[in-house]
């Protein structure tokens, strides 16, 4: 574990935001607090804010100062507060999301970036605050995710499986027995980080490890809570308040967790995305394929700012 890099308390600036109901989430800011434009990104399912570390360094590369990132853990994930199961949901996080705007970013044009689960934190926060878009978030890139459906292929088949149904159970009757137990957790992280790779082929053992190694780390009362509100996860309605902003909808063509069919799905929906498939890679895309995920990001932005993103092709892939 020593060879892979994880965020230290000098990497960017860490600012502590109180949620709604006084959680505390930790945010760390990266580029100039001056920058005209700040881009938000939002984890995934038992990840953290180190899930973003490979793309990050490609960004920073390339924008330095220009622009600011905001990073965060989620409730009950990495270095922010636990909270009551109760408010384990998507519906939560969006609210969450909020927080973290109006703290960090309460003026000025936001793009937003979610990545599976936080990509379905991100459609919740857009329901709640249709206002915002287009005025305030003015683009979104959704990474390995969907809008709904999920029980139905990809991750559905993990959530109604006999032992993730069992796993669910004993955490509902029993939360302080296994908020101690590791046991049962690693095994569920360690099937979610197996499956996070792509079919047919190795997956980089140091990326599987740090997948598995931010999912470890995660309570199992947080990640069973979290189970429950992804099988009945549905934003479908959601996607028309993004109708109108640029957006990126990005996926491994063999994510075996959120297949490319719920990015076509979303992307149809949204007449100003750019749908990407990233040819080869898994749920793990940001990790796997991070120069590919920084080109596609860096030309959303630039698509906003300057209304092309053609232009500047070449630069982009000088990026990796």
């Amino acid at each position: 574990m020593s060879n892979i890099p994880v965020a230290h308390e000098n990497d960017g600036r860490r600012i502590t935001v109180r949620t709604d109901d006084g959680v505390p989430l930790v945010v760390r800011e990266f580029g100039s607090p001056d920058a005209v434009t700040t881009v938000v990104f939002v984890h995934g399912h038992c990840l953290r804010t180190e899930s973003w570390w490979a793309l990050r360094e490609q960004l920073v590369r390339f924008w330095r100062n220009d622009v600011r990132m905001v990073f965060y853990d989620h409730r009950g994930h990495g270095a922010s507060g636990e909270a009551p199961a109760a408010t384990y949901t998507i519906d939560q996080l969006g609210r969450d999301l909020g927080s973290v705007l109006n703290a960090v970013a309460p003026r000025g044009p936001v793009i937003l970036v979610g990545h599976s689960m936080g990509g379905m934190a991100t459609l919740a926060y857009a329901r709640q605050n249709p206002r915002a878009i287009g005025s305030r978030v003015v683009g979104t890139a959704l990474i390995s995710t969907a809008s709904c459906d999920l029980a139905e292929v990809g991750l559905g088949r993990h959530l109604r499986s006999p032992a993730v149904s069992l796993f669910r159970t004993a955490v509902r009757r029993a939360p302080r027995v296994m908020h101690g137990s590791k046991r049962l957790g690693r095994t569920v992280c360690t099937a979610i980080a197996r499956a996070a790779g792509a079919r047919n082929r190795a997956v980089d053992p140091r990326l599987a490890a740090l997948v598995a190694a931010m999912a470890n780390t995660t309570s199992v009362v947080t990640m069973s809570s979290f189970l429950e509100s992804l099988l009945g996860f549905d934003e479908r309605h959601s996607l028309a308040t993004l109708a109108n902003i640029p957006s990126l909808i990005l996926c491994g063509s063999v994510d075996n967790l959120t297949p490319f069919q719920h990015s076509a799905a979303m992307a149809s929906m949204l007449p100003a995305s750019e749908l990407v498939s990233v040819d080869g890679a898994g749920h793990s895309v940001i990790l796997e394929y991070a120069t590919d995920v920084a080109i596609a990001i860096i030309g959303l932005i630039e698509r906003i700012t300057h209304g092309d993103s053609g232009a500047v092709s070449d630069e982009l892939m000088a990026v990796g």
